[in-house]
């Protein structure tokens, strides 16, 4: 349930004092600073989990920081193979339309990347439900505007977050490599 584990949950399976107990908050900070700094663009990572397993230190060279830059390491080293993902928020969007507009009104939330969920009459205006990723969504009601000549009317609240598109990652993700 990702409500549930929201950022890191970190788990300690370490047995037998191979590393001490001082050390295990010093590399649960390590993860929570390095996720603050993700793998994709630079972008945060929002949960994860973590099972410290084992280790070792060194009686005289071992100290809290060690462990805290040893944990953003394998942070770095591990974070790319675990199959990270860019999300994106997705709101639900209602447009409120006179029927003569439904056609440019749909063409333009499809262009922007929407989903049509479906569509009412209600009184004399047609109810377009649809959810669209908000980065699509700038601009918007000047152009539901533009297209139904100011008849049109939209609301818009936030639905989830979800995987942005493997073509726009990667345009992402290219664009903060610069």
């Amino acid at each position: 349930d990702p409500e549930k584990n929201k950022g890191l949950v970190f788990v300690n399976e370490v047995k037998g004092g191979n590393i001490p107990k001082e050390f295990i908050p010093a590399v649960e900070k390590g993860f929570k600073l390095a996720m603050k700094q993700g793998p994709l663009a630079g972008y945060p990572v929002e949960n994860m989990q973590i099972r410290l397993v084992d280790g070792s230190y060194h009686d005289v060279d071992s100290d809290t920081l060690s462990f805290e830059l040893c944990a953003k390491a394998a942070f770095r080293t591990w974070s790319k193979q675990a199959g990270p993902v860019i999300m994106e928020p997705i709101m639900s969007v209602e447009v409120a339309t006179p029927k003569e507009y439904m056609g440019a009104v749909t063409g333009d939330i499809n262009r922007r990347r929407g989903l049509i969920l479906g569509m009412e009459m209600k009184g004399e205006l047609e109810l377009i439900k649809a959810e669209v990723p908000l980065s699509e969504l700038f601009g918007y009601v000047t152009s539901l505007r533009t297209l139904t000549s100011g008849r049109a009317s939209a609301t818009r609240t936030f639905s989830r977050y979800d995987v942005v598109p493997k073509n726009i990652s990667d345009e992402i993700i290219e664009k903060n490599k610069r």
